[in-house]
């Protein structure tokens, strides 16, 4: 299983409008090929910074969606006006061996 890995951290006090796009997104990675599941968290401590966590049997499945024009239109839901702190946008990748 391969894993992806992004976190950001708001800066002008929208966390809310992000769970709320999050709670609400459309949902068009549920259908990509390879798609498992989608995760998305914040820290107790820091509720401000927000981590999402999408699981893939592959990573050529990832590529396929991040490359996608499926991937653009999905992200069209971030919340207007949305800033976030410089730098602290972070992707990782990961394979998963035990689930």
């Amino acid at each position: 299983m391969f894993v992806a890995m992004s976190k950001f951290v708001v800066s002008n006090g929208m966390e809310a409008d992000v769970r709320e796009a999050f709670m609400n997104r459309p949902h068009l990675v549920d259908n990509a090929n390879g798609f498992i599941r989608m995760e998305v968290m914040t820290p107790v401590e820091k509720p401000e910074e927000f981590v999402l966590v999408t699981y893939w049997q592959d990573e050529a499945s990832w590529k396929l969606w991040y490359k996608g024009h499926t991937y653009k239109t999905a992200h069209k839901g971030i919340p207007k006006g949305l800033k976030l702190v410089p730098k602290s946008t972070e992707i990782s990748f990961y394979h998963l061996f035990s689930n």
